[in-house]
């Protein structure tokens, strides 16, 4: 057999295969045993976090043997011959390239005829937002009035391009990005079966690069195998995308709490000299600088997360928002270093700033107790 890559290999194949979906999982489950299984299903949500994958479960589930049920066997044939994409009452259509209006009439006219293998027709449309308008309106009536056997699955990334007219008719599921720790217990699953020796920060620096997509976490973990063999450290990762170590972003984020501008221009130098991604760097310290400021909010107004340096909410908030704005110029400007470095000597000075109206309250509050005003005060009340 020809090689298949991991994010192929390990897809999910029945519900309890999905990871961090639980709420989506749970509901398609309970209509299932239930009964209550609708004419059409949107999943929504970022790359990579199962939305063609539900789509297929979901097919596998109506059609399998003995069904609807929501615990099928994957090695049934009717189920296998899904995953294969060789089951005939299966349709997956990709929204990007069948857009027009004449393959969603032909879909239409189709959607008719009984199954052939199975209980039901699933089509299956990944991108729909892809589609045009005059596609989307040659589906409507359809899509609200389907035959008995069809069955709808819709994917997107982007529903605001869908037409509220089609979200009406269909039972939306928002997918939620993966959170890093589940992303890491898959990866290890995975590099238990597959043999690999992966240190613990190496995974941890696969979740944190994917963002909140499995089929992203498991890409780089295969780029990583290619490059590595079958031992992965954290540094190898480190070098390959350019990421800075978690410790370093630590001592960053610790030299901006302390304004400490000498040093904050030191380990700039230094990711610049290795190379590593400065607006990923970028992002990862506001990603640290936010966490300070929910702790500073649950503990009643301050923080030193960031190192030995305690910081107000105020001065947190101030800091987030100068490296927020220092974005696009990192990003697009054309001396990514220097941006860089701007960026975050704004941050320091803007964490350090005071906001007007609250400087007023507190000379208005000194003045208040000053002994001049309680003198006044005691004058007012003689006469």
């Amino acid at each position: 057999m020809s090689y298949q890559v991991i994010a192929r290999k390990w897809r999910p194949q029945t519900f309890d295969d999905v990871v961090g979906q639980d709420h989506v999982v749970r509901t398609l489950k309970n209509a299932i045993a239930r009964g209550r299984i609708a004419h059409a299903y949107l999943f929504v949500g970022p790359r990579g976090t199962g939305k063609t994958s539900l789509a297929r479960i979901f097919a596998k589930a109506l059609n399998c043997t003995g069904g609807p049920k929501a615990d099928f066997d994957p090695s049934d044939p009717l189920c296998q011959s899904i995953a294969d994409g060789t089951f005939l009452d299966v349709i997956e259509i990709d929204g990007a390239s069948n857009n027009g209006v004449e393959q969603v009439r032909e879909l239409r006219d189709t959607a008719r005829y009984a199954p052939a293998q199975g209980k039901f027709k699933v089509y299956i449309i990944d991108e729909v937002h892809m589609l045009s308008t005059a596609a989307f309106n040659a589906l409507l009536k359809t899509l609200e009035e389907p035959p008995a056997h069809v069955k709808f699955v819709f994917a997107t990334t982007d529903p605001q391009k869908v037409l509220p007219t089609i979200l009406s008719r269909c039972q939306r599921f928002d997918l939620k990005p993966i959170p890093p720790e589940l992303i890491v217990g898959r990866l290890e699953k995975i590099a238990a079966a597959e043999k690999i020796k992966v240190t613990a920060a190496a995974l941890a620096c696969i979740a944190r690069l994917a963002d909140g997509g499995m089929r992203d976490a498991q890409s780089i973990f295969d780029q990583m195998i290619s490059f590595c063999g079958s031992e992965i450290a954290e540094a190898d990762v480190l070098d390959v995308y350019g990421l800075v170590a978690e410790e370093k972003i630590a001592g960053l984020a610790g030299a901006l709490a302390a304004g400490d501008h000498k040093k904050i221009v030191e380990i700039v130098d230094d990711c610049d000299a290795n190379g590593r991604d400065l607006v990923r760097l970028l992002a990862d310290l506001q990603a640290a600088v936010r966490v300070a400021l929910l702790d500073s909010i649950a503990k009643g107004g301050a923080s030193d997360q960031l190192g030995s340096t305690e910081l107000t909410t105020e001065q947190l908030t101030r800091m987030l928002d100068a490296l927020r704005e220092g974005e696009g110029g990192v990003k697009l400007g054309l001396a990514e270093k220097i941006n860089f470095e701007v960026a975050l000597l704004k941050a320091v000075e803007a964490s350090r700033a005071r906001a007007i109206d609250s400087l007023i309250k507190e000379l208005s509050a000194l003045a208040e107790e000053s002994p001049l005003a309680e003198a006044a005060g005691g004058e007012k009340k003689k006469a």
